[in-house]
C-alpha cells in the first residue's frame, strides 16, 4: 500500500486536462506508441470535438521512481463541467491528492475555485500545475500571483508544464510520489468500498468502478450494495490500464473494477458503499445522495414513424447513463415522445447529440423547463415540470421556483454588462469582491428558469469569452408563475406552452408570435397567432391570406359589381377559415422552442 498513490486532475473546462492525461499515460508506457491516440481517455466523439470530459475514466499508471521502486499511480479522471459536480465529488473522495491544473494564459477561473473547494472539503493534498507555459499569451508571474491570492496555495511549489509539448511531465510524476500521501486502511477489516462510476458492457453487464477503503474483495465473494440492499456474486475484479486487467484480489487503498452480473447501470448508484454480505461494515461511507434532474424537456421524433427507433435509442442510452430519467409523453401537435429529466443543459445537449448521431434520428426538443413547487389550496404541495400538468390557477395558493447561487468570475471591465444581464434575469446581487487588481468575482442568486434558457451563451459573448460561470442549487422561493399558451386560429398548441414568470410573459409571447409568423407559410385564409394567459390575449400577430384579384375582369360599370364580388370572396374566406387546418412546419417548432428571448 505504501507504493500506491490515488490522485485526480481538477481544472476548468479547456485548461488541458485530457492532454495532460495523455502525456502521463505516454510517460509511463501503459500504451504502445502505435496504439496511442490523442484524448485517449475521452471515448465519445462529442468529448473529442468539444474538448470536454463527460464520462470520467480511470487508469493505473506504473511508475518507476528514481530508477528502483515501482509505484502504482491511480489516475481517477473527473468530468469538467458544472452539470457533473456530484460525480466530481465522488471521484475526489476516492483520492488522497489532486493536481490543480491552471491555464497560464487564462488564469484562475470559476470552476478552478469550485473544484479546489471540493478538493479541500475532502482534505486532499493539492499540487498546483501551471499548464500551457509554451503559449505566447502565457503570463506565468500573474498566474502565480493568482494562485497565492485567490487560492491561498504556495505558488513556489507550482510545477510549470506544457502538456502539448510534453515539458514538466517527469516533475509532475515525481511530485505525485513525493507530495501525495499513500492510502490508509486495514486489508483485514470488513470490506468498505466506494462506487465512483460505472459503465455498461454489452457482453459482461455493468462494470463497477470502485475504490477500496477497508478490507479486500475477490472473485466468488458475495457483496452487498448498501443503498438498495442488492446482493451480487463477484465474477471478476481487476485494474484499469486502458484495457481491463483481471487481478486475484483488490485490497484496501486500491482502485479497480468489479463485474458481478449487474444488469443495468441504474442498479449501481454513484457514491454507494459496497461491503461483504456475510461480514458487512458497520456504517456506510458518508456523502451518498441520488442524482436529481434539474432541467426537463420533451423529445419527439420529427417523423412519427421513428418513435420505435427513439424508444430503442433511449433504452440503450439509459444503460450507460443512470442520471437520465424519462417517461412516455404525447402531444397533439407532435405525437408520441418522451419527457426527460437532465442534470443540466450540457447533459441535455449530449443526450440529444448522441441520439441523433448514434441512432440516426431527427429530433424536436421542447423548451427546457425546471421543476416548480405548487402549493394547492386543498390538497397540499405538488411538483410539476410540464406546462400540460399546470393546475387551474383558482386552486393554487402559492408557487415556488428553484434558485441557484451563481459565481461569475470576469475581468472588471465587464462588470456593468454582467450586472445588467443578471438583473434583467431577476438576479439578486449578494456580493462581489476583487480577486486581483483587474479580476472580479460576482455572487448572484438567480432563478434557475432564467439560466437554463440562454444565460451562459450571452454571458460568454458579453465578456468576449473571458467570463466563467459556476453554480449550485440553494432553495425554492415564492414566484408569480403563469402558464403562457400559444393559439393558432383560436386553437391551443400544447407543444408551444411554457411556464414563465408573469413579468416575462408578454416578452416571451411577442417573441413566439413573431417567430411563428415568419415560419408558418401563408394559407388561403387569414391566420391569427396569439399569446394568451388563461382567457387574456397578451400578444398577437396575423398572417395575411393569399388573395386572388376577383375584380380584375370588371373594367367598367357600377361600383356595386366590384363590391358584390369582394363580399362573395370574403364569405368564402370565412367559410374556409372555419374548416381549414393550419399546417405548422417543423421549423416553426424549432424556431420557438430552441431560440432565446435575449
Amino acid at each position: 500500500m505504501i507504493n500506491i498513490r490515488n490522485f485526480s486532475i481538477i481544472a476548468h473546462i479547456d485548461h488541458g486536462k485530457s492532454t495532460l492525461s495523455d502525456r502521463l499515460i505516454q510517460a509511463t508506457h501503459v500504451v504502445l506508441d502505435r496504439n496511442f491516440k490523442n484524448q485517449i481517455l475521452d471515448s465519445m466523439d462529442i468529448e473529442r470535438e468539444r474538448g470536454i470530459t463527460i464520462k470520467s475514466q480511470t487508469i493505473c499508471l506504473p511508475y518507476i521512481y528514481e530508477g528502483k521502486q515501482v509505484y502504482s499511480l491511480n489516475l481517477i479522471d473527473t468530468p469538467g463541467h458544472v452539470d457533473f459536480t456530484y460525480e466530481v465529488s465522488r471521484a475526489l473522495k476516492s483520492c488522497e491528492g489532486a493536481l490543480l491544473l491552471i491555464d497560464a494564459s487564462q488564469g484562475v477561473e470559476a470552476q478552478t475555485l469550485a473544484n479546489l473547494y471540493l478538493a479541500m472539503e475532502h482534505e486532499l493534498e493539492i499540487i498546483p500545475v501551471i499548464n500551457k507555459v509554451d503559449l505566447l499569451s502565457a503570463d506565468i508571474e500573474k498566474t502565480k500571483k493568482q494562485i497565492e491570492e485567490d487560492l491561498g496555495l504556495d505558488a513556489e511549489s507550482a510545477i510549470l508544464a506544457s502538456a502539448k509539448e510534453g515539458t514538466g511531465i517527469e516533475e509532475i510524476l515525481e511530485g505525485i510520489v513525493k507530495y501525495l500521501p499513500p492510502p490508509s486502511g486495514d486489508p483485514q477489516a470488513p470490506l468498505k468500498a466506494l462506487i465512483f462510476d460505472s459503465h455498461y458492457d454489452p457482453f459482461r453487464g455493468t462494470i463497477v468502478h470502485f475504490r477500496v477503503f477497508e478490507g479486500q474483495v475477490k472473485p466468488k465473494d458475495w457483496v452487498l450494495f448498501k443503498s438498495n440492499n442488492a446482493v451480487y456474486r463477484v465474477e471478476e475484479v481487476g485494474i484499469f490500464q486502458i484495457e481491463r486487467v483481471p487481478q486475484k484480489v483488490i485490497s484496501a487503498g486500491q482502485v479497480g473494477y468489479m463485474i458481478a452480473g449487474i444488469k443495468t447501470v441504474s442498479d449501481t448508484r454513484c457514491g454507494d458503499t459496497i461491503t461483504l454480505k456475510d461480514r458487512p461494515c458497520k456504517t456506510p461511507l458518508s456523502g451518498f445522495k441520488e442524482a436529481k434532474p434539474v432541467v426537463f424537456s420533451s423529445i419527439y421524433p420529427v417523423a412519427s414513424d421513428d418513435y420505435g427507433d427513439l424508444s430503442e435509442g433511449m433504452e440503450k442510452l439509459k444503460l450507460n447513463d443512470a442520471s437520465l430519467i424519462y417517461e412516455k409523453d404525447s402531444s397533439i401537435a407532435l405525437g408520441f415522445g418522451f419527457r426527460c429529466g437532465f442534470l443540466g443543459l450540457l447533459h441535455l445537449e449530449v443526450v440529444q447529440e448522441r441520439l441523433e448521431r448514434e441512432y440516426g434520428l431527427s429530433l424536436i426538443i421542447t423548451a427546457p423547463s425546471v421543476q416548480y413547487q405548487i402549493i394547492m389550496k386543498n390538497s397540499g404541495a405538488i411538483n410539476i415540470d410540464n406546462p400540460a400538468l399546470y393546475p387551474d390557477p383558482a386552486m393554487i395558493e402559492q408557487t415556488k421556483e428553484p434558485f441557484i447561487r451563481a459565481s461569475i468570475i470576469i475581468p472588471d471591465r465587464y462588470m456593468g454588462q454582467v450586472m445588467k444581464l443578471c438583473l434583467s434575469r431577476r438576479g439578486i446581487n449578494k456580493n462581489y469582491q476583487y480577486l486581483t487588481n483587474d479580476r472580479l468575482e460576482m455572487i448572484f442568486d438567480l432563478p434557475l428558469a432564467e439560466v437554463v434558457y440562454d444565460f451562459y451563451d450571452i454571458l460568454k459573448s458579453t465578456t468576449q469569452g473571458y467570463g466563467s460561470f459556476d453554480y449550485e442549487l440553494i432553495d425554492f422561493r415564492e414566484t408569480d408563475l403563469v402558464k403562457l399558451d400559444i393559439l393558432i386560429n383560436g386553437d391551443r398548441v400544447d407543444a408551444f406552452s411554457q411556464l414563465v414568470h408573469k413579468d416575462r410573459a408578454v416578452e416571451r409571447a411577442r417573441y413566439a408570435c413573431e417567430k411563428l409568423r415568419d415560419e408558418i407559410p401563408r394559407h388561403m385564409f387569414k391566420i391569427a397567432i396569439q399569446g394568451a394567459i388563461g382567457s387574456n390575449i397578451i400578444a398577437r400577430k396575423t398572417i395575411s391570406a393569399f388573395r386572388k384579384d376577383v375584380t380584375a375582369k370588371c373594367y367598367g360599370g357600377d361600383i356595386t359589381r366590384k363590391r358584390k364580388l369582394l363580399e362573395k370572396q370574403k364569405k368564402g374566406k370565412k367559410r374556409m377559415k372555419m374548416v381549414g387546418q393550419v399546417m405548422i412546419p417543423q421549423s416553426a417548432f424549432l424556431s420557438v422552442l430552441r431560440a432565446d428571448t435575449g
